[in-house]
């Protein structure tokens, strides 16, 4: 795969700072793109050698332009993960406007090749536990704005594939493991987990959610840049597990509470909405929204990664693997308070 240098847009964080570090594996010659003023611990001793920065602004094509000298492909991963914006536009406007000027800039320098990030919930939920794949029509009618802000840049991506740009689209699943030092969403719920859980069995919602961890989501990548078709989507998906599957294998990995289903969507709806508050009071992002709850346990958000399994030679490990390696790392960057890690039995089992 070793050509010229790689730019990697939203390299400092989750998933871009692991797609680098593996790039790096492979001997690549990276430049990772941040705004300025972002932390970059995730970035921290990499060698000089191969790897270097470049400062910018997703939305300012001259910015990216600047930064793709010398670049022959591009991994645009950058994004604002984060759910109940009060203002929709400033979730929405940079997604679409980061992905179109991002993609002017790259077809300016004319890369040879690049990866879009977009995300598995672009393509909606699941009504039955029969996973979807990348055919399946978005069928929310009042998404969350992240998702809303996702699937229009998405459709920038493609549109600019169908208009001769050498671009392909990759769609995560729910994104777990070591590195998630904001953290994400999804890693704040593990850690509220942790912090919260009970020693007894706890009722949830149906519903459910595919877990995967970042670094198959970042090898991944790679195979997409390497193998995939220009204009195409390919889900890079985990294990799908209903939420008391979810929480039953927390439960496994830290001998906390686990989960049985029956909360019914009435009661959901109503602690999603008092979680929602209570993170206000306290100035701090919410854990779950109402848009979310209604839509993601009102069916299944499960999907099928043969597509990408099949042509681009992808895998993933074991949701429990995952997860546990999430619980890990948290436990050892001491995101968990000690009066609560000392409740946590840690059983990493692969199987």
């Amino acid at each position: 795969m070793q050509k010229g240098w790689i730019l990697v847009t939203g390299a400092s964080g989750f998933i871009g700072s692991c797609l680098v570090r593996k790039l790096l594996e492979r001997g690549e010659k990276v430049r990772g793109f941040v705004r300025t003023g972002s932390n970059l611990r995730a970035l921290a001793s990499l060698p000089a050698a191969q790897f270097e920065l470049a400062y910018g602004d997703i939305t300012v094509d001259h910015t990216v332009f600047r930064a793709l000298h010398g670049c022959d492909r591009m991994f645009h991963v950058a994004t604002h993960f984060q759910w109940g914006s009060r203002n929709p536009k400033s979730v929405i406007i940079p997604a679409v406007t980061g992905t179109q000027a991002v993609l002017e800039a790259a077809r300016r320098r004319k890369l040879s090749k690049i990866v879009v990030t977009s995300s598995f919930a672009t393509l909606g939920i699941a009504k039955t536990e029969e996973p979807i794949n990348e055919t399946h029509a978005f069928n929310l009618t009042d998404p969350e704005v992240y998702v809303e802000a996702k699937r229009q840049a998405e459709e920038v991506a493609l549109a600019a594939a169908r208009a001769g740009q050498p671009v392909v689209v990759v769609l995560p699943g729910s994104t777990v493991g070591p590195g998630d030092r904001k953290p994400t969403p999804t890693g704040r719920s593990i850690l509220y987990y942790l912090r919260t859980a009970p020693g007894v069995q706890v009722s949830v919602p149906n519903g459910g959610l595919n877990i995967v961890d970042v670094e198959d989501v970042a090898l991944g990548h790679i195979l997409a840049m390497e193998k995939g078709k220009v204009g195409e989507r390919y889900l890079l998906g985990g294990e799908n597990l209903t939420f008391a599957e979810l929480v039953s294998t927390l439960s496994d990995v830290t001998g906390l509470a686990s989960g049985k289903p029956g909360l019914s969507p009435s009661t959901t709806l109503l602690l999603g909405r008092l979680l929602a508050l209570f993170s206000r009071l306290k100035g701090e992002e919410p854990l779950v929204t109402p848009k979310l709850l209604r839509a993601y346990t009102s069916g299944y958000a499960w999907v099928d990664s043969r597509k990408a399994e099949q042509e681009l030679g992808y895998q993933h490990r074991l949701a429990r693997l995952a997860l546990g390696r999430s619980v890990q790392w948290f436990l050892d960057q001491g995101y968990v308070p000690d009066r609560f890690a000392g409740r946590i039995r840690l059983e990493l089992r692969s199987a």
